[in-house]
């Protein structure tokens, strides 16, 4: 049998709510067993069945609208369907997994559960049976749920095998697993004690202990005390997981089921068959039984069963060994979780693999001598054992009451080498590592919920570096509508932002849904900007950065003669000069936008101010790389050879303001044109000093600009003619290019030697490009994309587009990685799904654990009594006469008849409060509407609204985009049959 790995883990017992507290409870030696709350039954009026046993808190909540569960379905669910969708989504994120991401995928589901005690509670009463009681109370539905509400298509099937059917649900997923039907599964099993009926059962087979409590092995088992209890596993093949990368608790060796047959009686245990498959486990994984340093037993506290067990298990265990294998039972501490008692069993195995301690056996101070396990080769564990170095081997059993014995061996995870640099060495992230801490949810309270619970978790870990925290959010809780995103150094700041914005106060949560992905523009700055150093915190910091600007780097290096990367980086004052300045600013750019674009952030537009359109080429498919290269170094080349004298300023005039002036100064020239009372003027030193004096006499602002040379004037003749010659190769934009040459998008136009010859001596078209790019594709952000500020200042004072955010990964000399991070938060939180992967280097790339999504207790379900009943007949609520009004759409249906019988009859259906159906409400997504509920509305719909008649389905289903589209298309129906 080959190898599966159990990756995530969730489960819910009594006294433990969650993994931590389950483990926390085994270690303590603590128990979970208490007074039978008022909730189930009143225990005075059962007293063969005793008043304790093991429950869980809170079993009635379930957050249905997370589920898209309408109220009235929920409340119908079969209570084991209820805990076991929350319970699968915090398995499959302590995975390392978005739930949503393994939509549409066959991940296979695999659950086990004891009986049908719902539907017997809830169907016995035929004149009270509704289709959501039946499709609720079915116990194939236990898993087919979990595969229909997260859209998996993988195997999906219900096991009841009694006691033993989680851990056999766990043999069949792993066989699944490894017969290549699914990539992934989810196991386990669920129980509620709904009921006293099954005690009363143990009872009469005086299987029941007096006390409600298991005493396993102990000289005081008396019997089963009954309990609640829910627990999944992730299930991988090994090397799939470790291919992945994600944490493995343990590893599930080998397996194996069989059968009693005809014994002492259909309830009665076997021993022979009980040692048939501990030794058919040990075969199938390859393991001798004395390399099993553990066997967590099936141990129910019956004097039969415990001694039957003790027997099987001394008979394969008994062989020569250094130690006795320890045995123990967690049905001590949990009592009898039936259905999922396999689950609890191979979870607490799996913890303590992972953990390297085995906790202690409860009730073991009492050992039954009768039992002899010393002489058996078996000790019973009175305190934890540690587990030694290397590779520990446990065994896991579990028996069903009719005969159907489980047991399954696994293994301590294997040591996995720490992350290599690319160069083989072993790294060392650096341990101030920015990185972008993700949460997401499905409502504004949600998410504040969520947020606070991810700042307890995190200020209770040691104070240190967040970047793997941060990239394990990225992977864990990103799936969810409402978005909250931040960048961080250390887990200090980390809870800082996340109490923050978990604060009533704070507005990020009601503003943290995005409703569409971004659309953005990336601005390249041209020459100016430049500065020694530029980008050198960014490139320290960012693994991806420092790949992208190599490239560059590398294709700029033959037409230079030597590194642009080493002047850039290296603080050397020649970046001021043409021609090393051009080069080392395109290099930036297309570094920048190549690190952008490798976070997933594709440009829908892209802008280049003067050189800046060079990487603006390249980024949109125009250019190659080398060929840009060359002809910046060329252009730059061709610049430097220029004489001196030229300059530039930017003055707060508009072109008619100007004219006069440069008529004045001969070799003056309206060089940009950056807004309508934006423009920079090139021309000879001493003009411009004239003109400069000029404007500040009327209150102009002017500013002289940081260049060597009159760029976009007629003294550019001679390099332009220099980029004239030659041929370059070139091809249409992939991607829409505004040119600040022309003014407008490019479309059919080349950007051959003739255009780059143009563009350097005739003016750049700023606002022009930037009003036909908003224009073009409506940006929601605008990137700038180079060392320093410029362009976004330049596109504010325009207001050429308003209601776009700003953004800009390298603003200025003391930016660092962490104004990257922010950009790529800032565009996480307007929708984008970022490639996140490329943000963190692989030293940064472990699972960090984190908190389990908390879900909303605000809606219990219990009262079977209150939700037997169908939906009632509906009466007519409109009058004879059809309004033609539509609704307004702002949630108010008093004024409108047919959205209020449609809003009616969707509150009806669906068990909604009237108030939450607004007219926006979808009826799949919000409202959680199936098929059988929409034939539902279908005859309350016709009820309310009798003139409509009789509308099919097939009419209805364009129209149930939502609420408001089905008011209108009935009012549409109602007007058409009144004319």
């Amino acid at each position: 049998m080959g190898d599966v790995a159990i990756v995530g883990i969730d489960c819910a017992f009594p006294g433990a709510a969650g993994v931590q507290a389950y483990w926390d409870l085994l270690m303590r030696g603590g128990d979970g067993i208490a007074p039978v709350p008022a909730q189930r039954w009143a225990a005075r009026d059962f007293p063969a069945v005793g008043g304790s046993g093991g429950f869980i808190d809170d079993a009635d909540v379930f957050d249905s609208d997370f589920f898209s569960v309408t109220p009235r379905e929920a409340a119908a669910m079969d209570p084991h369907h209820r805990l076991l969708l929350p319970c699968a989504w915090r398995a499959l994120e302590d995975s390392g997994r978005a739930p949503g991401d393994l939509a549409g995928t066959e991940t296979g589901v695999f659950v086990g559960v004891m009986g049908g005690e719902w539907g017997r509670l809830t169907m016995s009463d035929p004149a009270r049976t509704t289709a959501l009681l039946g499709s609720g109370s079915s116990t194939g539905m236990a898993a087919n749920r979990i595969s229909y509400h997260f859209n998996f298509t993988g195997p999906s099937l219900a096991v009841d095998t009694a006691c033993s059917s989680s851990l056999v649900a766990v043999h069949l997923a792993a066989g699944s697993l490894l017969a290549e039907e699914c990539d992934t599964a989810l196991a386990g099993g669920v129980n509620i004690v709904l009921s006293p009926s099954l005690g009363m059962v143990y009872g009469q087979l005086g299987l029941a202990a007096a006390d409600g409590r298991c005493k396993p092995f102990s000289a005081d088992a008396d019997g089963i005390g009954r309990s609640d209890g829910v627990g999944l596993v992730v299930l991988r093949r090994l090397a799939d997981a470790l291919a992945d990368g994600q944490r493995i608790y343990a590893v599930l060796r080998g397996s194996a089921v069989n059968q009693d047959g005809r014994s002492n009686g259909v309830i009665a245990p076997n021993r022979w068959s009980q040692q048939r498959v501990l030794n058919s486990a040990y075969r199938r994984a390859g393991v001798a039984p004395d390399r099993v340093a553990f066997v967590e037993a099936h141990g129910t506290g019956t004097v039969l069963g415990d001694a039957i067990e003790c027997a099987a298990l001394g008979a394969v265990h008994a062989v020569p060994r250094d130690t006795p294998c320890a045995i123990g039972s967690v049905k001590g501490n949990l009592g009898h979780t039936e259905g999922a008692a396999g689950i609890a069993g191979l979870i607490k195995t799996a913890l303590a693999l992972h953990h390297r301690i085995v906790p202690a056996s409860l009730f073991a101070d009492r050992e039954n001598p009768q039992l002899r396990l010393g002489e058996r080769g078996l000790r019973l564990l009175k305190a934890p054992m540690r587990l030694p170095r290397g590779e520990t081997l446990a065994g896991v059993s579990s028996f069903g009451m009719g005969g159907t014995n489980a047991h399954a061996v696994l293994g301590s995870a294997p040591r996995t080498p720490r992350g290599a640099g690319t160069d083989g060495a072993r790294s060392r992230p650096a341990r101030d590592a920015v990185g972008v801490f993700t949460v997401s949810a499905d409502t504004p309270e949600a998410l504040r919920r969520n947020l606070a619970a991810q700042a307890d978790a995190v200020a209770g870990r040691p104070r240190g570096a967040a970047a793997a925290l941060c990239r394990s959010s990225n992977l864990v809780k990103t799936g969810l509508p409402h978005r909250f995103a931040t960048a961080v150094r250390d887990t200090g700041e980390l809870v800082d932002a996340l109490r923050r914005a978990a604060a009533p106060t704070d507005t990020a949560a009601e503003q943290g849904r995005p409703w569409g992905r971004p659309v953005v523009a990336f601005l390249f700055t041209g020459q100016g900007s430049e500065y020694p150093g530029m980008t050198a915190g960014l490139h320290r910091e960012s693994p991806l950065y420092r790949r992208h600007l190599a490239e560059a780097d590398e294709a700029l290096a033959p037409h230079l003669g030597e590194s642009v990367r080493d002047l850039v980086l290296g603080g050397d004052e020649r970046v001021h000069r043409p021609r090393f300045a051009q080069p080392a600013l395109f290099a930036v750019g297309y570094a920048l936008a190549r690190t952008l674009t490798s976070l997933g952030v594709g440009p829908a537009a892209v802008l280049g101010h003067s050189l800046g359109e060079y990487a603006a080429a390249v980024t949109a498919g125009a250019l190659g790389l080398e060929e840009a290269a060359r002809l910046v170094a060329r252009r730059g080349a061709l610049t430097a050879e220029l004489p001196a004298g030229g300059g530039m300023i930017a003055t707060g005039a508009g072109p008619g303001e100007l004219a006069g002036l440069l008529a004045a100064e001969p070799g003056t020239a309206v060089a940009a044109l950056n807004g309508p009372s934006d423009t920079v003027v090139s021309g000879p030193l001493d003009a411009l000093e004239r003109i400069t004096r000029q404007l500040t006499g009327r209150g102009v602002r002017v500013a002289r600009l940081p260049v060597t040379h009159a760029f976009h004037s007629p003294l550019m003749a001679p390099a332009a003619a220099g980029l004239r010659t030659g041929t370059v190769r070139c091809a249409r934009p992939a991607v829409p290019l505004a040119s600040t040459r022309h003014g407008r998008v490019l479309r059919h136009d080349l950007m051959d030697a003739g255009y780059w010859a143009g563009q350097i001596e005739e003016p750049v078209l700023m606002d022009g490009a930037l009003a036909a790019l908003v224009a073009e594709v409506a940006p929601t952000h605008l990137i700038e994309i180079g060392p320093r500020g410029v362009l976004l200042q330049i596109a504010a004072r325009g207001g050429r587009a308003p209601g776009v955010e700003y953004l800009h990964p390298a603003p200025g000399p003391a930016s660092t990685g962490l104004e990257l991070a922010e950009a790529v938060a800032a565009l996480y939180r307007a929708g984008l799904d970022p490639r996140w992967e490329e943000l963190y280097a692989p030293g940064h790339r472990g699972v960090e654990p984190l908190a389990p999504y908390v879900f909303s207790s605000a809606r219990r379900s219990w009262d079977r009594e209150s939700f037997v009943q169908p939906a009632r007949p509906a009466t007519a609520t409109v009058p004879d006469a059809p309004r033609p009004g539509r609704g307004a759409g702002d949630g108010r249906d008093g004024d409108d008849p047919v959205l209020h019988a449609v809003v009616q009859a969707v509150a009806e259906v669906g068990g909604h409060p009237p108030e939450r159906v607004v007219r926006e409400a979808r009826f799949y997504e919000d409202l959680g509407f199936d098929s059988v509920m929409i034939m539902q509305l279908k005859n309350q719909v016709e009820a309310r609204l009798p003139r409509v008649g009789e509308v099919s389905v097939q009419q209805m289903l364009p129209a149930l985009r939502s609420v408001g589209a089905l008011a209108d298309f009935l009012s549409d129906v109602l007007m058409a049959r009144s004319s």
